[in-house]
């Protein structure tokens, strides 16, 4: 637009003079002023969608720094690929745009990192080595951080805690080690953590029980030690901001210990795993987590009673109590509709409940029940519904009709080691050892005076 505003000087210029030539100047520089704005009004979009695209590409210098530090510190593993987009010696490159994993968004004139997933996104491609640089901890706008499953060792930067806008940390199936810093109880902005098969210890910071939009916790097969910290319930209407729904809590395989409390495990969990672990004690706290659909406290040692409230909880599909300590009977008040039971291997006592009957996969094997196997069991195997039942290694004394059954061949049952040759529909592994249980520990157990 300067370029017309100076020819329409000039045109005005030569209507002043009066001469011919001038005149003749007057008429050719009239005639460029309307071309130039004419190109002045065709070429002004491309100038803006030029300075709009400079613009996109201009990457804040701290974010520039940042992702050359991940380069330096971090690399493809052999036959990996993900890096070599990462080029800054190439000229006019934009690593919003051409670096692999790096999403920008346009922030006070400046392109800034607000997501980073570093690694191949398809499952089974190699990964990435090095360590997580600290310099990672200066993306102020970054919402999301992901490493692929790989070889990224060390520990945990304690810097990542001054990344307050982050929703998402994941970095699962590597090689981190040391403990989880505490610093990373100040973002109170994430929602999903997920640092599972790693090689992390020490205790479970007890700030992350207080972050107010936690969803999604994994922090399995590590060696963590301690115990669960506290989780607020998300029912808590007092709460300023009100909490997220923690619904997934994962932290199996590793080495935690403690009792189970109520107040630590909030009412919004669908998925509890807590398998493998050294906890003891009772396990009524999870009786009021009315919507867990998965449930798994195996091999652990809690003892006292299973609540019967766990039986009725509607969408529950698994309930995985086994290799514990737990004893007394197992009271069930209406037909489960639970997918896969197993309370095996634990202390449990008295006759076996028919409303059991509604699983499709039941282990009761391995414990001290005693009687007769309920009409119901018989009639679901018949039907396969009940695809799979084990009650080998207790005291039951009657197998009821299951010896005139008709079985399905894709039927499992096994009923060997109780107080009763066990009819051939009973078809156990091999290694079950014994046919039946000798008359003595029978009569014992009879008597109530242990096997």
């Amino acid at each position: 637009m300067g370029i017309a505003r100076a020819a329409a000087a000039a045109a005005a210029a030569a209507v002043a003079s009066g001469s011919w030539e001038l005149q003749q100047h007057r008429r050719h520089s009239l005639r460029l002023m309307v071309v130039l704005i004419i190109l002045t009004l065709i070429t002004s979009p491309l100038l803006e969608a030029q300075d709009t695209l400079q613009l996109a590409s201009n990457l804040h210098p701290t974010d520039l720094g940042v992702l050359r530090a991940v380069k330096n510190a971090m690399t493809d593993l052999p036959g990996g690929t993900f890096f070599s987009s990462w080029d800054f010696s190439a000229t006019g490159i934009d690593p919003c745009q051409m670096f692999a994993g790096v999403v920008c968004i346009n922030i006070q004139g400046y392109s800034r990192v607000t997501l980073l997933s570093l690694g191949p996104e398809e499952a089974g491609l190699p990964g990435l080595t090095g360590t997580l640089p600290p310099e990672l901890g200066y993306l102020p706008f970054l919402t999301q951080l992901s490493i692929s499953p790989g070889a990224v060792s060390g520990p945990i930067p304690r810097s990542l805690g001054r990344l307050r806008n982050l929703n998402l940390f994941s970095c699962s199936q590597n090689l981190l080690t040391g403990s989880i810093p505490q610093s990373l109880a100040g973002l109170q902005k994430l929602q999903v953590l997920q640092l599972s098969n790693n090689k992390l210890a020490g205790a479970i910071p007890s700030g992350i029980g207080s972050w107010p939009s936690l969803e999604f916790l994994v922090l399995s097969d590590n060696r963590l030690t301690g115990t669960i910290p506290m989780f607020s319930s998300s029912n808590n209407s007092t709460s300023t901001p009100p909490r997220a729904a923690l619904n997934h809590l994962d932290l199996r395989n590793n080495e935690l210990t403690g009792e189970l409390v109520s107040d630590n495990l909030p009412s919004s969990l669908e998925f509890l795993s807590l398998t493998n672990n050294q906890f003891t004690g009772s396990i009524a706290a999870v009786g009021n987590l009315t919507k867990l659909k998965y449930l798994d406290l195996s091999f652990n040692q809690f003892s006292g009673e299973i609540p019967s409230s766990l039986f009725g909880f509607v969408g529950l599909s698994y309930l995985l109590l086994n290799r514990n300590q737990l004893s007394g009977p197992v009271i069930v008040k209406a037909e489960v509709t639970i997918k896969v039971v197993d309370l095996s291997f634990n202390l449990l006592v008295g006759s076996v409940s028919p409303f059991l009957a509604g699983a499709q996969i039941l282990y009761l094997n391995n414990n001290l029940f005693m009687g007769t196997i309920p009409q119901e069991f018989v009639t679901s195997l018949e039907a396969s519904t009940l695809q799979s039942l084990y009650l080998q290694n207790n005291y039951l004394s009657n197998f009821g009709d299951l010896g005139t059954a008709t079985i399905p061949p894709t039927v499992a049952v096994c009923v060997q080691y109780n107080c009763e040759l066990p009819p051939p529909q009973s078809i156990c592994p091999e290694s079950q050892g014994f046919v039946a249980r000798p008359l003595t520990e029978c009569v014992k157990a009879a008597a109530g005076t242990g096997n």
